[in-house]
């Protein structure tokens, strides 16, 4: 089975059909159908949590939240190691601290990383890449 991290920048792409949507929402069928898994940084989720209230209001940003518990995403608990393979991140590469979560969460896993944001090409020796 195919293990994904989904960053921020990917399921917004799915919420907002941007050009690559199609991407996640294949992912997502396919983890649907047990045929791979969809893993997300509690530090991710919360981006878009905070992405959408800033945009839509605190309403549609809980209600986001319903939806993505409805989705075939395990959302996971940073915990001290995944803290400080971020941290190392961040110095080393200059990533977002945020991304650095989605980051050190794919390699933890043995995950490609599902993203749109190109701040992740800094990444891109250390850790698989889908780009949506």
């Amino acid at each position: 089975m195919k293990n994904f991290v989904l960053d921020a920048s990917a399921l917004m792409t799915f919420f907002e059909d941007r050009s690559g949507a199609e991407k996640v929402e294949a992912l997502l069928a396919e983890a649907a159908e047990g045929k791979g898994r969809l893993m997300m940084s509690v530090v991710n989720w919360g981006e878009v949590f905070y992405s959408v209230w800033r945009a839509h209001g605190e309403a549609a940003a809980e209600a986001k939240i319903r939806e993505i518990g409805q989705l075939p995403i395990e959302l996971m608990a940073v915990d001290l190691g995944l803290a400080k393979a971020s941290a190392g991140l961040k110095a080393g590469h200059g990533l977002p601290y945020a991304d650095c979560f989605a980051a050190a969460l794919a390699q933890a896993r043995e995950a490609t990383l599902v993203t749109s944001d190109r701040d992740f090409a800094r990444a891109k020796s250390l850790v698989k890449i889908v780009w949506v």
